[in-house]
């Protein structure tokens, strides 16, 4: 049925948790992954928050930190997949939109399922950070499978 799963991360404890069972998901029914973290290019930082110009952060400092960011969150996710045997593979990639990223790179990699976390915000909370998963619902030309995960109280 499905032969490749993208598995988007942002590194979040919630995340991990999404990621842990889109492994176990594709163990389960023989696919491989693809690992995707999506980062905001460096224009998004100095167009938003000012962040750039308060701590004096070149372009190309941002850059390595997000590689570095990056590395270290799919890292975790291939490790994962390494333990329970199942073929994947990185893709880090940058985009002001992450929603928009995570489409693209479905499309890019060949994947026919994203399987996303979601946090089942509700309400203001909803409204005022939006939903990637939403988004990615809306934008997505290949299935999405949605897990919800569990915030620990």
């Amino acid at each position: 049925m499905f032969k490749k799963i993208l598995i988007p991360t942002d590194g979040s404890a919630l995340s991990s948790q999404a990621a842990n069972a889109g492994v176990h998901f594709a163990r389960s029914i023989g696919a491989e992954i693809v690992a995707l973290h999506v980062s905001q290019p460096f224009a998004a930082t100095i167009g938003f928050d000012g962040m750039a110009a308060a701590y004096a952060i070149t372009d190309e400092d941002y850059e390595k930190a997000a590689a570095e960011q990056s590395d270290k969150f799919l890292k975790q996710v291939l490790d994962r997949a390494h333990t329970a045997g199942v073929t994947a593979t990185k893709c880090a990639v940058s985009n002001f939109n992450v929603a928009d990223g995570i489409v693209q790179a479905a499309a890019d990699n060949g994947c026919d399922l994203i399987f996303i976390g979601s946090h089942g915000r509700s309400g203001l909370s909803r409204l005022l950070l939006g939903s990637v998963t939403a988004k990615v619902l809306s934008l997505a030309t290949t299935g999405v499978l949605v897990y919800r995960v569990k915030e620990e109280k």
